[in-house]
């Protein structure tokens, strides 16, 4: 996992530092220097602009020139303050690389970059790129390449981050950054997260019912009750209130449920998991069944889509109560996109997703998955975990089902609770990342696509694969 800190938990980390400024400084410039070299491929002859501020950042690109300029570059350091409107003539090719270092995480107001016609290695963060938020501030550069410090900065991963700085690497400086509470998830953690399935396993052991799907949304229903059974779950059984067919595989059963969700004589306690929601409709019937399965003891529960409607909505304000309740009966799971978070909280996330995520999940006491291009997974505790692997090809129709049936299966195969959320989100992204998949259009990949692609993605990721023990799962880890 890779830590992410927000500016003002950088500043308290930089204060702590054992070594001085000027050391940290130096080893900072030595990084930008020979990023800005791999980026260009050598450095004899070749020509280098350093917009430089009067900041740390200003110090940093002043040592990485010092550095390429021993190095056989041509470097030119301007100063941020007097950059003039156009950094290179029109149409020239005299400039090999931009080095931003005009301003860090410390700058007040907006930044109006000069235009550049050349390619820019970005210091820290681009310049005019609010470090928490990811808003730009007047008009940053686009960077090709962000070489950032000792942790990933919130602003790199979400609002405008991800478009203006390209590639980013985390050099490490030797700050101590343990402290940090948020951390982005890559492939090799996900097999930690996620059980294995052990040599003796049986059906029952990962068992999960999908509530879902009413008249005319009953696809909604197959498609979470696939994604968990291609998840791992060992046994699905798939309630639609009002029946309907769900189209989902024959291997998950079918059990019929009122419009309150019960069931007559429900072995409920034989699950490990349940997911509600999607495509569930909103009723006052629906709602009251949410509200008394949120507030009752049982399996792990997973609420998405119509269901945090249903209880946000909920016209005694059952449901709602019984979200905010404080402490749970049942372990909870709530996956709200922006609009569903703001009917539960009664405000929008704002722009600062981590806080916002943080605040819901101590209100409610639930683990909460803000769905977004990076997705935030808070738990009660204050814990972050971050996703940011997929891409565009995951806003369509039904996603956010396959989504919630991925949660299911891990919450059933004894993931915890913000494990299995931030886990599902990172597999669901690599479903449209993953090798054989990642050359497709960004138009026609649908939900049932996505479904039909968790088996191999899981061996990818070393979560599944034949069996043979823990040797397997830690080479499949990679």
């Amino acid at each position: 996992m890779i830590p992410v800190c927000t500016p003002a938990e950088m500043a308290a980390v930089d204060a702590a530092a054992p070594q001085p400024t000027d050391v940290l400084v130096d080893r900072a410039g030595a990084a930008v220097a020979r990023a800005v070299l791999d980026e260009m491929g050598g450095g004899y002859g070749r020509r280098v602009v350093v917009l430089a501020g009067k900041g740390s950042n200003g110090a940093d690109g002043r040592v990485a020139a010092g550095r390429l300029a021993r190095r056989g570059v041509r470097t030119t350091v301007v100063d941020a303050a007097m950059a003039p409107g156009h950094l290179l003539a029109p149409g020239s090719r005299q400039t090999d690389l931009v080095v931003d270092a005009a301003y860090g995480t410390g700058l007040g107001r907006p930044f109006e970059a000069p235009i550049v016609d050349a390619p820019v290695l970005a210091v820290d963060l681009p310049s005019g790129l609010d470090g928490l938020t990811g808003e730009a501030r007047g008009r940053p550069l686009a960077a090709r390449r962000t070489v950032t410090f000792a942790a990933l900065k919130p602003g790199l991963l979400f609002g405008d981050g991800p478009m203006l700085a390209g590639r980013v690497e985390v050099v490490d400086l030797g700050l101590d950054v343990s402290g940090a509470t948020a951390h982005l998830l890559t492939d090799v953690d996900i097999a930690a997260l996620v059980p294995g399935r052990p040599a003796d396993a049986h059906k029952w052991q990962r068992a999960c019912w999908v509530i879902a799907g009413s008249l005319g949304m009953e696809g909604a229903a197959g498609l979470a009750a696939t994604a968990a059974l291609r998840a791992g779950a060992g046994y699905v059984r798939l309630s639609v209130p009002g029946g309907g067919d769900p189209g989902a595989p024959d291997e998950v059963v079918r059990m019929p449920v009122g419009a309150d969700l019960g069931s007559n004589g429900s072995d409920e306690a034989r699950f490990t998991s349940m997911v509600v929601g999607p495509g569930l409709g909103t009723s006052a019937e629906v709602a009251d069944g949410l509200a008394r399965l949120v507030a009752t003891s049982g399996p792990s529960l997973v609420v998405d889509g119509d269901g945090l409607t249903a209880l946000a909505g909920s016209p005694t304000g059952d449901g709602r109560s019984a979200v905010f309740s404080g402490e749970r009966a049942r372990p909870l799971v709530l996956t709200p996109h922006d609009g569903e978070f703001a009917r539960l909280a009664g405000h929008p996330p704002g722009p600062d997703r981590i806080a916002a995520v943080r605040a819901l999940a101590g209100a409610t006491g639930a683990v909460v998955l803000l769905k977004g291009p990076t997705t935030a997974v808070a738990a009660p505790d204050g814990r972050v975990l971050l996703a940011a692997a997929g891409d565009a090809r995951l806003a369509t129709a039904g996603s956010g089902d396959v989504l919630a049936g991925i949660i299911g299966a891990f919450l059933a195969r004894g993931a915890e609770p913000l494990a299995a959320a931030a886990a599902a989100a990172h597999v669901h992204g690599r479903l449209v990342t993953a090798p054989g998949i990642d050359d497709a259009p960004f138009t026609g990949v649908a939900a049932g696509d996505l479904a039909a692609r968790l088996v191999s993605v899981l061996e990818e990721l070393g979560v599944d694969g034949s069996p043979g023990g823990e040797a397997d799962r830690s080479e499949g880890g990679r």
